[in-house]
């Protein structure tokens, strides 16, 4: 019995572990990273397993922070909606105290591993976790403008490999930042609209305009041709080391149509089945950029 108690606790303390870092979302974030490095590696600075490992240790703790942090601050709101009621501290499974702690261990270890791989990329995560839980955090239940402001972090992580593997932050870390910069739009606004019921409850709005319509939707439609014209930027030649080729960014730009023909569909339809649509096809469609992006850097 007693066994089988301890185990049930283990397990329990990981779920909870899993659920207050949202390993999940630590998991896709951490995969901009991990692309941005295999984009930054070259001659000169040459691939090493060892900065791929510490940059995926320091990545998860970097952004399991940020949301535990968050967490933490929005444990009176996360009790509000539905899909947030059962996490660890709403819920009552985990105390404010101790996800406060788990947060605070997290920053520190991320962040002290980052800095071991040079001093920028550990700048670039404390600047990440410090916008997303002390100004985009506050700022949900505040104004729209939450989305805009939570972009910056959120873009972080794929620019953050670059560095990772350069020790430079330059036009092509730039780039990096920009593409991520942009898809943030997009992929929050479908989110906020197919959970706008639930959000709601908290008082947060994610949308632009507040509401679920046609100026929202073209909002969207124009962040994804942003979206579009930023991925293409590095078949241009003007983004220093970072390149690709023709047929590289025949592929990118095809994505980008796939991406914006359900964002067009959310105008049309505006409907929460559209919008989920739109959500699912644009985590789809970073992930596929970014591995079109290094399958053509290690083919040409």
């Amino acid at each position: 019995m007693n066994a089988a108690k301890n185990t049930f606790s283990i397990k329990s303390i990981f779920l909870d572990f899993k659920e207050i870092t949202k390993a999940g979302l630590a998991i896709s974030v951490l995969f901009s990273s991990i692309a941005g490095y295999l984009l930054g590696v070259n001659e000169e600075h040459p691939f090493k397993w060892s900065v791929l490992v510490i940059l995926a240790i320091g990545g998860y703790c970097m952004v399991g922070a940020s949301n535990a942090f968050n967490q933490v601050i929005e444990k009176d709101i996360d009790s509000l909606m539905d899909r947030t009621k059962n996490r660890p501290v709403p819920s009552g499974r985990m105390s404010p105290v101790t996800a406060l702690i788990v947060a605070s261990l997290l920053t520190i270890i991320g962040i002290a591993l980052l800095y071991t791989i040079n001093a920028k990329s550990a700048m670039f995560a404390a600047i990440s976790i410090f916008l997303y839980t002390s100004v985009y955090t506050p700022l949900k239940t505040v104004t729209s403008l939450s989305v805009f402001v939570g972009a910056f972090p959120g873009a972080i992580p794929f620019m953050l490999g670059w560095v990772a593997a350069t020790g430079e932050f330059g036009i092509e870390a730039g780039t990096l930042f920009l593409i991520q910069f942009f898809w943030q739009f997009p992929h929050f606004w479908s989110i906020g609209w197919f959970l706008y019921d639930d959000y709601a409850k908290a008082g947060i709005f994610m949308l632009p305009t507040g509401n679920k319509d046609r100026k929202t939707a073209l909002q969207v439609i124009l962040y994804t041709i942003w979206l579009i014209i930023a991925s293409l930027l590095p078949v241009l030649g003007y983004t220093g080391q970072l390149f690709i080729s023709p047929i590289a960014a025949v592929l990118v730009f095809l994505l980008g149509l796939w991406m914006l023909f359900y964002a067009v569909r959310l105008y049309q339809l505006r409907t929460s089945k559209a919008a989920r649509t739109l959500m699912l096809v644009s985590v789809s469609y970073i992930s596929l950029l970014q591995i079109v992006f290094i399958v053509d850097k290690f083919l040409r």
